[in-house]
């Protein structure tokens, strides 16, 4: 089982799986009255379904190897820890930049116009957040 795109699809089974079979503790409701069960139980759904469309077509289309870069691996771990870090000491405006940087060194080219307009726009999805949804995000 070395082929990239069924592990991917088994991948993304089991974490629909997860979060749906977790969301079932909670009440979900019906649509007109939504329980706090009910997103997470739709999302993992929809997750669920693209998953098995992955594996399905897995099975049609050549075969992928699979490798594991582990310096990739671990420059994602270090930049979603470090948004956490950096979101909690200074703010999390500072935290996204350091998480599109890092994580970016991880990919195969390096664009710090496209950084910085990923960057841009997620800094802007999190001031829509906290100012359209009202969430309590220490952004400056």
């Amino acid at each position: 089982m070395n082929d990239r795109n069924l592990v991917r699809g088994l991948c993304l089974a089991a974490v629909s799986l997860a979060f749906g079979l977790g969301s079932l503790r909670y009440p979900t409701g019906d649509l007109s009255h939504a329980g706090a069960g009910l997103f997470p139980l739709l999302v993992s759904s929809l997750l669920f379904v693209i998953a098995v469309i992955t594996i399905v077509r897995s099975r049609f289309v050549g075969v992928e190897p699979l490798n594991f870069n582990l310096k990739s691996i671990a420059l994602i771990l270090l930049a979603l820890c470090g948004f956490a870090l950096v979101s909690k000491l200074i703010n999390m405006t500072v935290g996204i930049v350091f998480m599109v940087l890092v994580a970016s060194l991880a990919a195969t080219s390096y664009s710090w116009k496209r950084n910085l307009q990923i960057s841009a726009g997620l800094i802007a999805v999190a001031f829509g957040f906290q100012k359209l949804l009202g969430l309590n995000l220490p952004l400056y």
